[in-house]
């Protein structure tokens, strides 16, 4: 039966002058402007005056790869110390301004920055920079609140990693194996040996080399000028002075040249789950872009082809996504990983899936993609990318993120033409370089197989942990982000933040949500004041908030199967309680969550 026509036009047709048209008339240039003050700090601000709110997010340039040796684990453990008070603001009081005055906040941490985020009326404006430029300058630094954030990092893995079916092993175990250098193969959320060797004397150092204004951006959206935005930066932040920062290590890595398995037990799950990584393009290469759109191609969704052949046609997977680092495709500054990850069916198995795979890699190696296809999935990616920056909180945190790993914000605003850019010729040029079997790297984690014992964890005295709060966030995919990032229902897989998440509190990264503040300390007579926020009554005449802060990057929803994706392991600041004893026995599954990640973007997260 011929195709259907209109005014002589093929259904394909139909669709591919669509798609084209809205690639071209559906373009959004944000509005940002840039600033460095005489310390260094980078100030990005982009106004939108649609609602009477701001997203803040300061980004610290620093992460898992950055973190020193033996000391795995420590930039995420820095971020739960940053929400622990200062000789000017004790413990609590950064929570009661923020929210007293109508705003949530968070933090993540990724593979190579740490962000904390605010959403708030514009009337917390104000107060919000103050808390922020006065951690900035010093910390309370404390052996007790060390011990207490020490307990509740190790309570995190336990809840998140050791405890949950297949323990976020492909955020944390794939680049393990993957990487050879230890900046970025080492687990982000680290040891329980190396947490207890943590000293005050780290801290210190730490918040020291990498928290100084001159290693940091501050980006600022919503409902305020780049004038009053850059004045209140100078105001609260142009005091502190730029302090040396350690030289960045080489981090590159070439790629892989044979294929590395590894097969894992895991007690806790009742299908086998397989994760397949291969090393991406250098970020901001020339094949950076097609390599982000091929894995949009392959995995991204229920439209995707590994989902179309392995779900729905051959069946022997039950669920797959992808992601990209360990958040947001373009949010990293070192080796990554693109990475497929499926549950499976036990009447499978793994090197059944890896042919699978590789016939639909082989096809579009050979063939190509036809253009309705590709029109299709570019415009996918472009809905999620401006949907993921119209909320403010989600789009000072993007905008601060790029500025601080590309240097320039402005990127924000490319990004759409490098997606739309991308050819059919492209695609099957970073198939054939990329997606090869000595470029890959597989972990299968297996139900039936021995788990391996873990070393014996010291024994210690604890201290009770009074968890953080976590902050409600919107909608968001991915994520995540990435980045000890966090996660959300399902795993994101775009956001790993071991945040290993982020996810961020708006959809972008997984994030690692930090302990619930302790009641506030008495300040003493001398202490600073802090600026206090009043919640403003939003005027009539403005536009209902519907550029709110969304919690996670747009992703692609699936409906639940019959079994749970692996939980992304969350670098959101989690509520946890005291320290419990691991669960090695539980047979029951929990819900898996999404992911950034940083991520942690997340997130922000990303762990």
């Amino acid at each position: 039966m011929p195709s259907p026509t209109i005014n002589g036009l093929g259904l394909a047709g139909i669709l591919i002058a669509a798609n084209a048209h809205a690639g071209e008339a559906d373009r959004w240039t944000i509005p940002i402007a840039v600033k460095t003050l005489d310390n260094g700090l980078m100030v990005v601000v982009s106004e939108d005056h649609s609602s009477p709110t701001v997203g803040i997010s300061v980004v610290y340039r620093v992460g898992f790869r950055r973190e020193p040796r033996n000391r795995s684990g420590f930039a995420h453990l820095f971020e739960h110390l940053m929400f622990e008070g200062t000789p000017n603001a004790p413990v609590g009081v950064f929570d009661r301004v923020i929210t007293s005055g109508g705003g949530d906040n968070n933090g993540s941490t990724h593979p190579d920055f740490t962000n904390y985020v605010e959403q708030a009326p514009v009337s917390a404006l104000e107060p919000i920079l103050w808390l922020e430029a006065d951690r900035m300058k010093t910390l309370d630094f404390n052996p007790k609140t060390l011990r207490n954030q020490q307990d509740v990092v190790k309570e995190e893995i336990r809840v998140n990693v050791k405890n949950q079916p297949y323990g976020g092993f492909a955020w944390t175990d794939l680049p393990m194996l993957a990487f050879a250098k230890w900046e970025n193969s080492h687990d982000g959320y680290g040891s329980f040996e190396d947490l207890e060797h943590a000293k005050l004397d780290d801290v210190r150092a730490f918040h020291r080399d990498f928290y100084g204004p001159n290693n940091a951006v501050l980006g600022i959206a919503g409902d305020v000028t780049a004038a009053q935005a850059f004045a209140l930066a100078e105001k609260y932040f142009g005091a502190i002075s730029r302090r040396e920062t350690p030289p960045r290590p080489d981090v590159s890595e070439p790629l892989n040249i044979a294929e590395k398995r590894k097969t894992q037990g895991d007690a806790l799950a009742k299908l086998p789950a397989l994760a397949v990584g291969w090393k991406m393009p250098t970020r901001g290469t020339p094949d950076h872009a097609p390599m982000v759109v091929l894995g949009e191609l392959l995995a991204g969704g229920d439209a995707s082809r590994l989902y179309q052949s392995l779900v729905k046609g051959s069946q022997q997977a039950l669920q797959l996504e992808s992601f990209t680092g360990a958040g947001s495709p373009w949010e990293f500054d070192g080796p990554a990983l693109f990475t497929v990850l499926a549950i499976y069916k036990r009447t499978a198995t793994a090197d059944q899936l890896l042919a699978s795979i590789d016939v639909e890699i082989a096809k579009i190696a050979r063939d190509g993609v036809d253009d309705a296809t590709l029109q299709s999935v570019k415009t996918r990616m472009l809905a999620h990318w401006y949907d993921g920056l119209e909320g403010f909180l989600d789009r000072a945190d993007t905008l601060a993120n790029l500025q601080a790993l590309w240097g320039d914000a402005k990127i924000a605003n490319q990004v759409p033409s490098w997606i739309a850019a991308v050819n059919s010729a492209d695609l099957q040029r970073v198939a054939r370089t990329y997606l090869t079997k000595p470029n890959r790297t597989v972990i299968d984690r297996r139900p039936d197989v021995p788990v391996e014992p873990e070393p014996k964890e010291k024994s210690v005295k604890t201290v009770t942990a009074k968890p953080r709060v976590a902050k409600p966030a919107a909608d968001k995919p991915q994520v995540n982000k990435p980045t000890i990032e966090t996660a959300p229902a399902k795993p994101e897989l775009k956001k790993p933040v071991i945040a290993p998440a982020p996810a961020k509190p708006e959809a972008k990264k997984p994030v690692i949500e930090s302990p619930p503040a302790k009641p506030e300390a008495q300040k003493s007579a001398t202490t600073e004041s802090v600026p206090t926020t009043a919640v403003p009554t939003v005027p009539a005449a403005k536009k209902p908030a519907t550029s709110e802060p969304a919690s996670a990057k747009p992703d692609a929803k699936k409906p639940a199967k019959t079994e749970p994706v692996p939980a992304k392991p969350a670098m959101k600041k989690p509520v946890t309680t005291e320290p419990a004893a691991d669960k090695s026995n539980a047979t029951k599954p929990v819900p898996a969550e999404s992911p950034a990640t940083s991520e942690d973007k997340t997130n922000k997260g990303g762990p």
